[in-house]
């Protein structure tokens, strides 16, 4: 995906490596023995936090963890029922399962081991058999960890034998292990403290603590940033509140989250059984997170994740009409979008997509440029609205003349008749990905085309909205070109087949 340099920046990826980076450390020196490191967010591609706040490195995440590669191992988790519903991670469209390996190879690539695989909330799902017979097959360790009865509120019966004991115990080898996940929701902390438990009934002493980005505990409770981060998991239901326990331990305001603060009586339990006295007295201290001090422009963070709100309230639109999704989201995040005083008029890219729509009786699209400029894509018998928007942008950027054909005709009938004739396509007009290696072709040739081709990366980090669904292809094509998209809920057709 590519670089959002459009965007303004508000926050200093540098300072927050370095600060992030030495808490880590403290935190490893704090535990003699081992720390069990839960990883939220994702550790690769954390393209969300590079939307809310402008600077973040997708990669940052990683690159800091690099520097203890030799003595880290990596856990991946991933719940049963999520493998049981083909749960889809929305930035990159690929299925939880599918991107379990895409994580593997990931961090093998990058000199990281990846000890195990654990199947959390694990009730004999036929297809998280499946999974895992299919990675044992690929020389994979996989364990299961099951449904705890009354988790996280019967403490006695989940500090027990009954309870995490009844868990598989995940062999590792190395003083870090970092847990992570294909998303939220996945079991990430009840496998670390799972494995604390494990690790003294044989006599180990091992510590916990938590890496997650968001919320960020010290700037306020309803800051856009924090709402995002709800907008994000709308589908989860997490809530953002005020940590109690911090409240009454130090007299302190900070921000974290319900999983958090309902989960803090089982860990604060489980060392005071374990270690006599329990290292923490709230969420928050148990976190290591330092993203608030690399916030270096605070409007320009508000304002990035105002967008990213009324885009995630457009993919729960979407989500629901595709039959996907329900009410309960697009609920809430109308609720957050109350909470940032802010509605769908403050996406300029909207109203522009719409009009044009109405003006021409056919789908089209809006992409808003770095200087405010809306430019907008129409369909016409030969270029679909996301095929013109895109080349419209270009040409702006080119200095390109609004008349001057980008692609002519004589290079893209043979492609449309090859797709009809030959594919069995029902639809002549490109796909965004079929445009761009026709533009790419007529670049050789054509001056005007080799300017407009050399300004795709200028595309990176822009708005754009289509006043219909688009299809997956056109939608993946946005994703790697680093346009942020928003659709309207609604299909071109009344077909009920749609790809």
């Amino acid at each position: 995906m590519a670089e959002t340099s459009n965007v303004r920046k508000g926050f200093d990826n540098a300072k927050y490596t370095e600060m992030q980076s030495k808490r880590i450390r403290e935190r490893i020196d704090q535990f003699g023995g081992k720390l069990y490191l839960e990883f939220g967010g994702k550790l690769f591609d954390d393209y969300h936090a590079s939307r809310v706040l402008p600077g973040f490195k997708p990669d940052s995440k990683i690159t800091m963890l690099k520097q203890l590669a030799d003595k880290t191992e990596i856990v991946i988790a991933i719940k049963a029922g999520d493998i049981e519903k083909n749960k889809v991670r929305g930035d990159i469209g690929i299925t939880y399962d599918m991107d379990l390996l895409r994580l593997i190879d990931a961090f093998t690539n990058n000199g990281f081991y990846v000890g195990s695989v654990v199947l959390t909330q694990f009730a004999e799902q036929p297809s998280a058999v499946a999974y895992e017979k299919k990675l044992k097959a690929l020389g994979l360790k996989v364990f299961r960890h099951y449904i705890i009865p009354g988790y996280p509120s019967n403490i006695p019966f989940i500090v027990s034998d009954e309870g995490f004991g009844k868990n598989d115990y995940i062999e590792t080898t190395r003083p870090l292990v970092v847990v992570t996940a294909p998303g939220p929701g996945s079991g990430k902390m009840a496998t670390c403290l799972s494995q604390v438990y494990h690790e003294a009934k044989r006599g180990i002493k091992a510590g916990y603590a938590k890496f997650e980005t968001f919320p960020i505990w010290n700037i306020p409770l309803n800051h856009p940033v924090n709402l995002a981060y709800e907008a994000a998991t709308a589908d989860l239901n997490d809530v953002n509140m005020i940590d109690p326990f911090h409240l009454e331990a130090y007299g302190e305001t900070t921000v974290n989250y319900n999983r958090d603060v309902e989960v803090f009586p089982v860990l604060k339990a489980m060392f005071d059984k374990l270690l006599g006295k329990s290292p923490y007295n709230s969420p928050t201290d148990m976190g290591v997170n330092m993203a608030g001090y690399g916030i270096v422009d605070d409007e320009a963070c508000r304002a990035a994740s105002k967008q990213e709100i009324i885009r995630r309230y457009y993919e729960a639109l979407v989500a629901k009409r595709k039959g996907e999704g329900g009410d309960s989201p697009v609920q809430k995040l109308e609720l957050l979008m109350e909470k940032a005083d802010i509605s769908v008029s403050d996406r300029p890219v909207v109203a522009a997509a719409n009009i044009r729509d109405e003006q021409t009786g056919a789908p089209a699209a809006a992409m808003e440029l770095p200087d405010g400029t809306i430019v907008t894509g129409k369909t016409s018998p030969m270029l679909g609205a996301s095929s013109a928007l895109i080349l419209n942008a270009l040409k702006h950027f080119a200095g390109i003349e609004d008349q001057i054909k980008l692609i002519s005709p004589e290079v893209l009938t043979p492609i449309m008749e090859l797709k009809v004739k030959y594919l069995g396509d029902h639809n002549p007009l490109l796909h965004l990905n079929e445009l761009l290696i026709a533009l790419s072709i007529q670049a050789i040739t054509n001056e005007a085309a080799k300017k407009a081709y050399d300004c795709l990366p200028m595309l990176a980090g822009l708005e754009a909205h289509s006043s219909v669904i688009l299809s997956q292809v056109d939608v993946g094509v946005f994703k790697k070109l680093g346009i942020n998209l928003t659709c309207e809920p609604r299909y071109e057709g009344n077909k009920l087949y749609h790809t």
